[in-house]
C-alpha cells in the first residue's frame, strides 16, 4: 500500500513494487512551493478523468498517470478511502489525486493552518 508523507519541503507519495509496476513510475515528491490549493475530494475513483498509464480496476482502484486537456494528473487511490486533490504550478503534474487516511490533516498541512 503505498504511503503519503507531507514534510516541510515537499510532498511524497512512495510506492511499493508491485505498485511501481502497475503505474509505470518510481515514488514522486513534489517540493511545497509547487503546491498552489488543496482540497478534499468525496469521489475519488470518479474523480480521475482522461486517457490513463497505468493500472485502472473499475471500482476498485485507480492507480498512474491520467492525461487531459487540463494536464496531467497522478492518480493512487481506492475505492472507500478518502482523498485529497493537490493543485500544482511548475511541476510536471498539474494535479495529484491521492487517497489519504485523514484528508482534513493533509489539507490543514498544506494550506499553513
Amino acid at each position: 500500500m503505498s504511503t503519503v508523507t507531507v514534510t516541510a519541503d515537499a510532498v511524497e507519495v512512495r510506492l511499493t513494487a508491485a505498485e511501481r509496476a502497475a503505474a509505470l513510475r518510481t515514488g514522486l515528491r513534489v517540493p511545497r512551493s509547487a503546491v498552489r490549493s488543496v482540497e478534499i475530494v468525496d469521489d475519488a475513483l470518479g474523480a480521475a478523468r482522461g486517457v490513463r498509464t497505468g493500472l485502472g480496476v473499475p471500482g476498485w482502484r485507480k492507480l498512474g498517470t491520467w492525461h487531459s486537456r487540463s494536464g496531467k494528473e497522478f492518480v493512487d487511490v481506492r475505492h472507500g478511502q478518502p482523498a485529497v486533490r493537490i493543485h500544482l504550478d511548475g511541476h510536471g503534474y498539474s494535479r495529484l489525486l491521492l487517497g489519504v487516511d485523514d484528508p482534513q490533516a493533509v489539507v490543514a498541512t498544506l494550506s499553513g493552518v
